[in-house]
């Protein structure tokens, strides 16, 4: 495990023991590469992975690493992302995440996915339809909705999960992600009754164990047959 650079940013990388398998890129929450983030590096790597997660907010402050349970952390956090919608954030990340997917692939490694949580959930999605990442996955990806012109870029595959009862997307924009993507070919779309935003956090009091459990096994399999 080691914190490497990727042009003009920082990423936390996990490397298996022996030749990786394929590649994940792990996309962050609002709070940052922080402890939860690197874990879920490290249960890739574990899983035979190689593992990277990008710094996706480096250009407002590199480095952060907040805690979601912690409210003054959550503040600044929240702070983080209001300021990434104003700076064109998105596009930006997008740009990010394409120089991580060539510098992998410069490593020898060529399938690469991507999985994202919240914020990250969103750019994994947008990952799907702006590159040539070889899958996707998006946990609780909020301002989807918004975003589903894209989806007739999607040319690999891409599976959301969605929390029923997520209180940042609520069920008129979980109708309009269902009614924009359930037909498409290459989506699978999981819905999580009664479970709240971030339910498969590694750790904290935001963290569902049976939920993150049933999603994380899906994204295992996923992965297993979309990066073979």
């Amino acid at each position: 495990m080691s914190t490497i650079q990727v042009g003009a940013f920082s990423a936390y990388m996990a490397e298996p023991g022996g030749a990786p398998r394929a590649a994940i890129i792990v996309i962050q929450e609002i709070f940052g590469v922080n402890a939860g983030i690197r874990q879920k590096c490290d249960n890739w790597a574990r899983a035979g992975y190689l593992a990277i997660a990008p710094d996706l907010f480096w250009r407002m402050k590199p480095g952060i690493e907040l805690d979601s349970d912690i409210e003054a952390d959550f503040e600044e956090a929240m702070g983080y992302f209001n300021r990434y919608g104003a700076e064109n954030g998105s596009t930006n990340s997008i740009i990010d995440i394409e120089d991580t997917i060539r510098a992998i692939r410069a490593k020898g490694v060529e399938k690469v996915g991507a999985v994202g949580y919240c914020l990250g959930g969103l750019l994994a999605y947008l990952t799907a339809c702006r590159t040539d990442i070889n899958a996707s996955v998006g946990y609780y990806g909020v301002m989807i909705d918004q975003m589903l012109g894209e989806s007739h870029a999607i040319a690999r595959p891409l599976m959301l999960h969605i929390p029923t009862a997520d209180h940042f997307v609520g069920p008129e924009a979980q109708a309009a992600i269902h009614e924009g993507l359930d037909s498409h070919p290459k989506v699978t779309l999981h819905d999580y009754p009664g479970l709240d935003h971030a339910f498969a956090t590694e750790t904290g009091k935001r963290r569902h164990e049976g939920g993150a459990r049933v999603a994380d096994a899906r994204t295992t399999d996923f992965f297993a047959n979309t990066l073979r």
